[in-house]
């Protein structure tokens, strides 16, 4: 997974940081909220670590900004709050789970692999983005008449929808659709892109996806009118 830390205590940082890379995770850390949002907003992560207290911006107002725009990416608090007020201000603006300082680097390690399963085993059965609608369970695409997609185009579809606000680079495409091990190259992926704009148009979408061959690809919608 791709982890983004913001933990302004830097010796508590470079701790976590090492614990999550002997895992084999991918982290990227900042030391203020106000990062965090930057990167955020401009980056695909499979799950967000806040410790609340850190400045420029604290972690809850981080994370409203952030669930504001539509970012869904799991996200744990992490603080040395342990009165119940604080914590439910914590979920209650967006957070998924809360670990009170001094925590255990087991439990926390223990989280992400429960959440790097569920990952694996559950996606959404239904994403809608402007006039479309993509069925990944039958792995179907559907707008004002409907197509089969493979399972590759269904990945790389729903990837795109659930960043709909980001411009996503080849890296990131390639390694959420076919995964760091396969042997996926640009030239394989702008084949991919291909195929995905051409089904889009023969369901005659007003949905597409923006960018040049070797990107970054946003999905784009290009209607004015109200989804159908």
């Amino acid at each position: 997974m791709r982890i983004l830390l913001a933990e302004d205590e830097k010796e508590l940082s470079r701790v976590l940081i090492a614990a999550m890379q002997s895992t084999g995770y991918e982290v990227v850390p900042v030391y203020n909220g106000l990062e965090a949002v930057k990167k955020a907003e401009a980056e695909v992560y499979d799950a967000m670590l806040f410790d609340v207290m850190m400045p420029v911006m604290t972690g809850i107002e981080a994370v409203q900004k952030i669930r504001a725009a539509g970012n869904q990416t799991y996200i744990i608090m992490l603080t040395a709050m342990a009165e119940v007020d604080d914590k439910v201000t914590g979920l209650d603006a967006g957070a998924d789970d809360y670990i009170t300082k001094p925590f255990s680097l087991k439990e926390l390690l223990a989280r992400l692999r429960s959440l790097e399963r569920r990952n694996e085993n559950y996606t959404e059965d239904t994403l809608d983005f402007g006039d479309i609608t993509l069925i990944t369970t039958e792995q179907r695409l559907e707008s004002y008449n409907s197509i089969s997609l493979s399972a590759e185009e269904t990945k790389l579809l729903n990837i795109l929808i659930l960043n709909s606000e980001k411009k996503l680079d080849n890296k990131t495409l390639i390694e959420h659709t076919w995964g760091k091990n396969e042997k996926i190259d640009s030239e394989m992926l702008w084949i991919y892109i291909s195929y995905l704009r051409q089904k889009l148009q023969s369901v005659n979408a007003h949905v597409g996806i923006c960018g040049n061959k070797g990107g970054p690809y946003q999905l784009i919608n290009n209607s004015k009118e109200d989804p159908k």
